[in-house]
């Protein structure tokens, strides 16, 4: 099908799945559930296929786990979709109403955003992911994978497909784009009138290449440069947990840390037991003049080792002289998506809080949070570092807008 018939075929479901009640959109992913929990030998063959392609074809061990689909995998994508079920439909909500001088009574109604496209790479649980959220929030959805996951999502699609069936739901209410050819995905990226939104989840060439060629709205983040901060007042027995699981827990995600700031007063309490714990687990360490005088086996950090997004095991590690400091390097070099304080210090906690402008900044805690299913959502579509409209994991809401509506008995313009 042309991507013009795709995207118009999506657009007229739009304006159905708008209306659908919650208990219907609900009875879909309740079946999407009950037909990934049985036909689990016929996802994990076909993800199989996709593990093995990508091996022969040389990809990093470190990216072909963000491909695997297991046992663990599979049981998340199903308990994120129990999650999503549970989880207040955004439609209609009205919030708050405000009365005027003349007697109109105003509010602001949640609507669906109507057709999003969503262009990801690797992991085939964005497939799951993404259509729960936009069908519970009433947007038809067009994705389109990447090819190195290619068996594995037309695997899970055809899950999606009959779950829709089975609910006797259009089934443009999502579609599946199979081709890798770059000329379809620019031709989608152009329908304007058709497709409202396109969320693009991959590495940074990726996404440079789709805000590039869109002339429909991007939501999106180049990078995921996210550091943590020891600050002098941390426990180091926090410290050393944290930063290990920031780093080696997942290390191919935009939410694993790549930059350690240590402040200088603690630097030599912390680093020497933190150090060996990241070489015993294979990461390799980028430090600064100060670190490299504690430690001669680090490799010498450059300056481009400051903006790098490494997506493996590496890290860079800089001894800074305050606070002052740590939040001038991650204003410089991060890309306001995760950033991290160790502190048991109040004020200095709120402060961090307050100055680092990121899309979450926590205080005692793992960058790797930085995802809707941690944080309450369900599951997300992605993290977004723009602030025009969703800044953060994108759930249910920031799949909606909000139009203005009013209440009135007769009033008119003076």
């Amino acid at each position: 099908m042309r991507p013009v018939e795709v995207a118009r075929k999506a657009k007229e479901a739009s304006k159905a799945l708008a209306h659908f009640p919650t208990d219907r959109k609900n009875g879909v992913l309740q079946s999407l559930a009950r037909l990934l929990e049985e036909n689990k030998p016929f996802l994990f063959e076909e993800n199989l296929k996709d593990l093995t392609q990508a091996r022969e074809e040389g990809m990093a061990e470190s990216l072909v786990e963000r491909l695997r689909l297991d046992e663990k995998v599979l049981k998340e994508m199903i308990l994120a979709l129990h999650d999503v079920m549970e989880l207040p439909d955004p439609v209609g909500d009205m919030g708050k109403l405000w009365r005027r001088p003349n007697g109109l009574l105003v509010g602001r109604m949640r609507i669906p955003i109507g057709v999003i496209c969503i262009i990801y790479e690797s992991r085939p649980n964005v497939t799951v992911d993404a259509f729960s959220l936009c069908l519970k929030s009433g947007n038809a959805v067009i994705l389109k994978g990447g090819r190195e996951a290619y068996y594995s999502n037309k695997a899970l699609f055809s899950m999606i497909a009959q779950a829709l069936e089975e609910n006797q739901v259009t089934p443009h209410a999502a579609s599946l784009v199979e081709t890798s050819e770059r000329e379809y995905l620019y031709d989608l990226l152009k329908l304007a009138d058709e497709i409202d939104l396109v969320i693009p989840r991959g590495g940074e060439a990726l996404i440079r290449s789709v805000a590039e060629h869109s002339r429909v709205p991007v939501l999106k983040h180049y990078k995921g440069v996210c550091a943590i901060y020891v600050d002098e007042h941390a426990d180091l027995e926090m410290a050393q947990s944290v930063c290990l699981n920031a780093k080696v827990q997942k290390p191919a995600t935009c939410n694993a840390v790549e930059t350690l700031l240590v402040h200088e007063g603690i630097s030599r309490e912390l680093l020497p037991s933190l150090m060996p714990l990241f070489s015993r687990n294979g990461v390799t360490v980028k430090g600064c003049k100060r670190v490299r005088e504690m430690f001669p086996e680090a490799q010498e950090a450059l300056e481009r080792d400051w903006y790098e997004e490494y997506l493996d095991l590496t890290i860079a590690v800089r001894i800074v002289n305050d606070m002052d400091e740590a939040i001038a390097h991650i204003g410089r070099y991060g890309s306001e998506h995760t950033d991290a304080i160790i502190t048991s210090d109040y004020a200095n906690a709120w402060r961090f809080l307050r100055e680092v402008d990121s899309s979450l900044v926590l205080v005692n805690a793992s960058t790797r949070l930085n995802d809707g299913y941690q944080l309450g959502l369900g599951t997300e579509m992605g993290i977004s570092t723009t602030k025009l409209h969703a800044f953060g994991p994108m759930g249910l809401e920031e799949l909606t807008v909000r139009k203005f509506i009013a209440f009135g008995d007769g009033q008119v313009r003076v």
